[in-house]
């Protein structure tokens, strides 16, 4: 399989062919970051992990220029950092068990270009090759632009190859923004408890993350248990860790939807449940 960037890379942990590899995937994800995958879709990689009938596969968009750095790392340049974060995320796919992990090297700028049209294609042959079920993608409420940016491509590669990729759920997922602010019926309620050990060492294998200076590993597993215990007012704990997921699969299967507008509704929803309890004891 050909990309655009010289610099991608593709990497099969168990050595399978690269076609046979992504082929059996089951459920993919694609994500702006190195260990944005890891934190956003561990419902995912749980799910196959030591599933002989289900494969996780990872895809990162970026190329990891501009992450902050500190410590050992504080004086590395882009290109240092670029080499340091394909590298784990390699390392992360080999922890996971990953069908395959998939490094496409593009800037941001070229992601949140709308004109560029070559982000779209190296998606569409991803999903055209991989044909996964399930698929995990930055939620559009997201407050980091490129990660909007890497939603909006890949909504857009979905739909142009809808006809022969048939998906069966699309969920956004949370990095920076958690999806707590909606309302308990548009939650897609993603059990994350299985493997905690696992689920810990894919967060912590990004050590030019962790100890330069983001403790994404602390924050992940604290958010997963903070959804986990106050998702139910009036029940007992069901998981030790969640997250929440925003059903992204009707901007699929219409082309039409404005992506905008449907989130814009799921805001509105949010709104008027504020509104009723308030008034409701008022």
């Amino acid at each position: 399989m050909q990309f655009h960037k010289p610099t991608a890379d593709f990497f099969v942990p168990d050595g399978t062919p690269a076609d046979a590899a992504i082929a059996r995937t089951t459920h993919l994800c694609i994500a702006a970051h190195q260990d944005d995958i890891e934190i956003m879709a561990y419902h995912g990689i749980a799910e196959c992990f030591g599933a002989k009938d289900k494969w996780f596969s990872g895809v990162v968009v970026t190329n990891g220029a501009g992450s902050p750095r500190a410590g050992i790392y504080g004086e590395y340049s882009d290109e240092e950092m670029q080499k340091v974060r394909v590298v784990e995320q390699r390392k992360a796919a080999y922890v996971g068990e990953y069908g395959c992990q998939i490094q496409l090297a593009f800037t941001s700028s070229e992601v949140k270009n709308a004109k560029e049209t070559v982000v779209v294609e190296d998606m569409k042959k991803i999903l055209s090759a991989a044909r996964p079920d399930y698929v995990y993608l930055h939620n559009p409420a997201d407050k980091h632009d490129t990660h909007v940016g890497v939603t909006l491509r890949s909504i857009a590669a979905l739909r142009a190859v809808r006809d022969q990729v048939k998906v069966k759920k699309v969920y956004g997922c949370e990095v920076w923004r958690d999806l707590d602010w909606m309302t308990d019926e548009d939650k897609q309620i993603l059990p994350v408890s299985a493997r905690p050990n696992i689920a810990a060492s894919l967060v912590g294998v990004f050590d030019s993350q962790v100890s330069g200076g983001k403790r994404y590993d602390l924050a992940t597993a604290g958010r997963r248990l903070a959804h986990a215990t106050y998702y139910a007012s009036h029940g007992t704990d069901q998981e030790s860790a969640l997250n929440f997921g925003m059903d992204l699969t009707p901007l699929v299967e219409d082309p039409g939807m404005d992506v905008g507008a449907y989130v814009l509704g799921l805001v509105d929803r949010f709104r008027a449940d504020v509104e009723k309890r308030v008034k409701a004891v008022s």
